[in-house]
């Protein structure tokens, strides 16, 4: 939906008004590289998408504060004074948990607002749609509010929203890229610290195609629980060998050989083994995306798969099946899993030319070989958070 559409949907709801609407967007992320490394003291590589979130925001003479949304059916209308005293469960939580956590940053809502969300991002895809709503928020009640639009505060404070108002304990990674993308590069970031840098992503003649497997992700919860109880364990045992270190991901390939074979549980040394080689992957996938190698970072996307695939072991059927057909059409650089794995998206680095071969073929074998239907969308990296002048 163009903003022009959108607009015109928005005085259709809340009517014309001499307050002037202005428009935000946040866009979804996707992570190209560096899987379970999070909570391990890796590197993580995620992008901004050329989809997210848009807002059309406009202030009230009144105090209450009106949402809605083109996505989902339910609507609320809530007192400014009001804001956060109850949950609903829907959709709202979201925005609203943001303008809690602005109350407690001294910067609250201060008037009534009428806003319309659209979001162009798949709900339950894994690419960041909950986060891209909350930054979006952020930004905008800043702005209109005259609070300090940082970008990397705006990311913490919507992290805190996630976890603390909605419930859901998330990560930094994907609030931190959809707040601070930049088009046509991906952010190399370390999460405990939130040290970053932009990497060079010229894709070319090259499309990102990210692969849905519509398969629900009823694992991850216990199974994320899990391995991080497993990584705790060899992080245990190698600290015996290695004082220095506090994080798995803290060590070389070199020193996890070295000392390897303290860890007796096959298992958990498999998963200590994904942590090492996938933040290496990382690291080396910067270094090629700087020499333009799109070549030598698809191989490197081939390799993450196969590590979460055997040794972490957070992929499923259907994600492994999408991956197989994705490798096969020879236009294809690289395929792997992304996100916390059972279900959810991969992503693929294709060639132009074989973008229509590749959703029509993968397509059908995937729904050959699994029974379900796959959705593809093809993107480009976008940038982070920003409000839309002059639309």
């Amino acid at each position: 939906m163009s903003t022009q559409e959108l607009k015109k949907k928005f005085i259709e709801k809340y009517g014309v008004s001499e307050q002037e609407a202005q428009v935000f967007y946040a866009p979804g992320r996707v992570n190209l590289i560096g899987e379970h490394l999070d909570y391990n003291g890796g590197y993580v590589l995620p992008a901004a998408l050329e989809f997210g979130t848009t807002l059309i925001v406009r202030p009230r003479s009144d105090s209450k504060v009106n949402f809605a949304s083109t996505n989902f059916p339910y609507e609320a209308s809530i007192d400014y004074s009001e804001i956060g005293k109850a949950k609903t469960g829907e959709w709202i939580d979201y925005p609203v948990g943001v303008m809690v956590e602005l109350e407690k940053k001294k910067t609250p809502v201060s008037k009534g607002y009428d806003m319309l969300f659209h979001g162009d991002i798949p709900n339950g895809a894994g690419l960041s749609s909950s986060a891209s709503l909350e930054v979006v928020t952020a930004y905008a009640f800043l702005t209109l509010e005259g609070g300090d639009t940082d970008t990397v505060e705006i990311a913490l404070l919507s992290q805190r929203a996630e976890n603390q108002y909605v419930g859901v304990n998330s990560g930094i990674m994907d609030q931190f890229a959809v707040a601070n993308g930049k088009r046509d590069h991906a952010i190399l970031l370390m999460c405990d610290t939130l040290e970053y840098n932009l990497v060079p992503f010229i894709t070319g003649a090259y499309k990102l195609v990210i692969g849905n497997t519509n398969k629900r992700r009823g694992l991850v919860d216990s199974k994320y629980n899990e391995r991080r109880q497993q990584c705790d364990e060899a992080l245990s045992i190698l600290q015996k060998e290695v004082p220095s270190l506090a994080y798995l991901a803290q060590l070389n390939r070199e020193q996890f050989e070295a000392h390897q074979e303290k860890i007796t549980d096959e298992i958990v040394r498999r998963r200590a083994r994904h942590v090492v080689e996938e933040n290496q992957r990382v690291l080396e996938s910067v270094e090629v995306l700087k020499n333009n190698d799109l070549k030598q970072f698809g191989q490197f996307m081939n390799d993450s798969h196969t590590s979460l695939r055997d040794l972490y072991e957070v992929s499923c059927d259907e994600l492994d099946i999408m991956v197989e057909e994705a490798q096969r059409i020879p236009g294809t650089l690289g395929s792997r899993m992304t996100g916390a794995g059972f279900g959810g998206c991969t992503v693929s680095l294709v060639h132009e030319d074989d973008v229509e071969r590749f959703i029509r073929e993968v397509s059908e074998a995937y729904t050959t070989r699994s029974g379900l239907v796959g959705e593809f969308y093809v993107c480009g990296i976008g940038n982070g958070v920003q409000e839309l002048k002059g639309v």
